[in-house]
């Protein structure tokens, strides 16, 4: 492949320049500190001494880069905000050879954060300036005659060519006004930082194709393209002829022949109101394209993709890709790994479409990436506003996409959309008080044009409740509580006001039926968690499963799995929907493998209990009555002194991902065969701190692993003991006749579907704590496993051609 290089003296537009040498860029989080010190020229000057003796012998003489990241020309990797830039000097970049510099005083971390600025030789503007000109005229300029929404956004209005405008304010007019007129020339000729290499690319693919476009992302084996459509193109260089880079930019060099000089001072003007991002004017602009209704019902048209968090609305977790099988899985090698620096291990269940990878971070990080290579095209950030000190779970398990929008909630209980072609913040809602113990772990469900949505905080004296809200604008629809107050049914099986805080947590994805249009939701244990005797009755709607109507959030039916619990066995499981023959009869099925140790076969139409099986030991059931309700033993609860029950608190399983193999109907899933000691005691409720109502205590004898169960008879096929005792991962069945799991010691394993005899292995090096995934870029299948705070994918070697 021949590489060709044009003098690199201008960037590809006249924004994309600012956005490289100024940093004003995408307003993606919370950090938003702005220098109190910009511009100050003896804060400069000491902010040059301090750079020299602290960060030149990684970033170069005039941050240039060296064995450390260009710090000028180039947008900063971990954030491009003052703020950001602050914290990261501060704080330092975890998993990064950037370490932290706390010795340094507040003033002396802003002095080099103005040094850095002023490398770029481009100026800020001064506060309360303004503009000549006609605002709202120069509003219907950008999107009428000038054309400049062909290329950039304000507020979600216009393309995603070019850099998100919506900030742009922040510039001095004057230059707004030079690089209207004249986008090829610098700036600043005086200026020390230069862009490193072009971003204006065009590129000539060995089958004859050619494309001209901004550079996304690169590096030495891969490109992202953005065309001047804003379709992107997710290239492998091997596969290119010739990549050669232009010194001009994509932006017309005449305007000052097309627009008159009051025209141009209507732009500037238009221009200099752009502040920042607006979400009240995003939350309502139609983004057309993206990933449809109709395709994530039929997602089975295309196992290349992986288009929710189950890979399905049926909740299988399952491939149908067969690329990688028994006979050659020993040949599977790593692909990429991706670092997602941050606190806490991640959980994620990435999304895969048309070759790319939507996917949460660390808790209120959202990435999308290249599937086949890993490079990153962008990143969302936004720092919790909140926090709860009494935090449980501070853990992100993945995102819903839908249309163009990216969907996914946080740790304060926030429920935030995004663009999905710029990863922009387009709305944000608060959902609940995580003061209160409230917060969003898991993804929201994409269905229609809703966005429905649960929390999490069964231990903090919540009253849960599940959410849909409009997918464009926000708006809250409806919601369904999970304990009922008076006048709702259900109410009744509630000892006086104890619905108050009752719990049921709705945290985990939902399952969905087109066909019927019902939602299967879950719902989580009751609270306090081990005191039953202070909320007598059956406590609805907790443990339970619900079908729902998606478009009201009207109840259709319940099922129960354990009244009054007092075991903390919540029911937030997998909820998978199968059709198919059951004792002679085509039945809509709904099964469920449930903590509290019973593998459930219901009739999704009706809720009807059809058939329960133990998966592992028990000891708190002796059998259903008719309507489907279980029948506790003598000693199944827990008691002031403390009573040994079996499956422990752990559960039988829990929240990790089975997967459901339709081809031999077996139901592969991560198991726990433990005990506890149940002691029940009484907790006092304090807003937002744990509400248990008693402890466990741990009994010997346990072990972990993964089970084959046949989904007929509730038979155990075989089983695959793991060493470390406790659940963590989830599985993925393939149509490959592989199982593939993960470990928390941080292998991942392939299992022969048939026999549970393991293949292949991997260790990770992280902690696995998510469940693996399949999809296919080009032909090539993948798996993907989040591992620590790693993101790796993995494929069979290439075949030479």
């Amino acid at each position: 492949m021949r590489k060709t290089m044009l003098m690199p003296k201008t960037a590809c537009l006249l924004w994309l320049f600012l956005c490289a040498g100024v940093l004003f860029a995408q307003e993606h989080t919370q950090q938003n500190e702005k220098n109190p010190l910009a511009g100050n020229p003896p804060a400069i000057t000491a902010g040059k001494r301090l750079y020299e003796q602290a960060c030149q012998s990684c970033h170069g003489g005039e941050a240039r880069g060296d064995r450390a990241p260009a710090l000028v020309g180039v947008p900063f990797k971990h954030g491009n905000l003052d703020g950001e830039i602050f914290l990261n000097i501060r704080n330092g970049v975890p998993s990064t050879q950037m370490p932290p510099f706390r010795r340094l005083s507040t003033e002396q971390i802003w002095q080099v954060v103005s040094y850095l600025r002023s490398l770029s030789g481009v100026p800020i503007a001064t506060a309360n300036e303004s503009a000549t000109g006609n605002l709202l005229a120069g509003e219907q300029l950008f999107f009428g005659k000038a054309n400049c929404a062909s290329c950039h956004q304000v507020n979600a209005r216009g393309n995603n060519v070019g850099p998100d405008l919506s900030a742009v304010g922040r510039f001095p007019a004057d230059l707004l006004r030079q690089k209207i007129l004249d986008p090829n020339t610098s700036t600043n000729p005086n200026a020390r930082g230069r862009r490193r290499g072009p971003s204006v690319a065009i590129v000539k693919t060995r089958d004859g194709q050619t494309i001209r476009g901004l550079v996304r992302s690169e590096d030495t084996y891969s490109m992202v393209l953005a065309d001047t459509s804003g379709k992107l193109h997710l290239l492998d260089k091997k596969n290119l002829a010739d990549v050669s880079y232009e010194a001009v930019s994509l932006m017309p060099n005449d305007y000052g022949k097309q627009l008159s000089e009051g025209e141009i001072n209507n732009l500037v003007a238009f221009l200099k109101s752009c502040n920042g991002r607006d979400l009240a004017k995003t939350s309502n602009i139609e983004i057309p394209g993206g990933l449809s209704f109709e395709r994530l019902r039929n997602s089975s048209a295309e196992p290349h993709n992986w288009l929710t968090y189950w890979g399905d609305y049926q909740g299988k977790h399952y491939s149908a890709l067969k690329q990688i099988n028994t006979t050659n899985v020993q040949q599977l090698q790593a692909r990429w790994a991706v670092q997602m620096p941050g606190d806490t291990l991640l959980e994620t269940t990435p999304i895969v479409i048309d070759g790319v990878m939507y996917t949460s971070g660390m808790p209120g990080d959202v990435y999308a990436l290249d599937a086949r290579s890993g490079l990153q095209i962008w990143k969302y950030s936004r720092k919790q506003k909140v926090v709860n000190p009494y935090q449980s779970n501070p853990f992100n398990r993945g995102v819903a996409v839908l249309g163009n929008r990216v969907f996914f909630g946080t740790l304060d209980a926030a429920l935030i959309a995004l663009d999905a072609r710029t990863g922009q913040p387009l709305w944000e809602v608060q959902v609940a008080d995580t003061m209160l113990g409230y917060s969003i772990t898991s993804p929201p469900l994409a269905v229609n044009d809703k966005i429905i949505v649960g929390v999490a905080g069964g231990e903090h004296g919540i009253r849960g409740f599940l959410d849909a809200y409009d997918a464009k604008t926000g708006k809250r629809l409806w919601r369904f509580n999970s304990t009922p107050g008076p006048g709702e049914f259900g109410n009744d099986t509630w000892k006086g006001d104890t619905w108050k805080l009752g719990g049921g947590a709705t945290w985990l994805t939902g399952s969905y039926d087109p066909e019927l249009d019902t939602v299967y939701w879950t719902f989580g244990n009751p609270g306090p968690d081990m005191d039953a005797e202070i909320r007598k009755g059956d406590n609805l709607f907790t443990c339970s499963v619900v079908a729902l109507d998606p478009n009201t959030g009207q109840r259709k039916w319940h099922y129960q799995f354990t009244p009054n619990d007092d075991h903390d066995w919540d029911a937030n499981q997998d909820v998978i929907l199968v059709d198919r023959m059951w004792q002679g009869q085509p039945r809509k099925l709904l099964i469920q493998a449930n903590r509290n140790g019973f593998l459930y076969v219901l009739d999704r139409m009706n809720g009807k209990l059809l058939q329960a099986t133990p998966f592992v030991k028990q000891t708190w059931n002796a059998g259903f009555e008719a309507n489907g309700r279980p029948k506790f033993t003598p000693n199944a609860g827990a008691t002031p002194e403390g009573q040994v029950v079996y499956p422990s608190l752990v559960g039988g399983t829990n929240w990790q991902a089975p997967s459901f193999d339709p081809a031999s109907n077996q139901l592969f899933l991560v198991f726990n065969e433990s005990g506890n000691r149940y002691v029940r005691a009484e907790t006092p409720y304090e807003p937002g701190k744990g509400y248990w109502g008693g402890r466990t205590l741990p009994v010997e004898g346990s072990y972990v692993g993964i089970r084959a169960l046949d989904t007929t008879t509730g038979e155990r096929k075989w089983e695959h003991k793991i060493s470390q005792g406790s659940l963590a991962a989830g599985v993925m069945a393939s149509a490959g006749g592989i199982v593939f799991a993960g470990t928390r010691e941080g292998n991942l394993i392939a299992l022969e579907s048939a026999t549970g005899k393991l293949l292949w292995r991997f260790q990770t090096g992280g902690t696995i704590a998510s469940a693996p995934i399949s999809y296919a870029v080009a032909g090539k299948q993948y798996i993907a496993i989040a591992a620590g705070g790693v993101l790796y994918s993995f494929a069979l070697p290439d075949i030479e051609k």
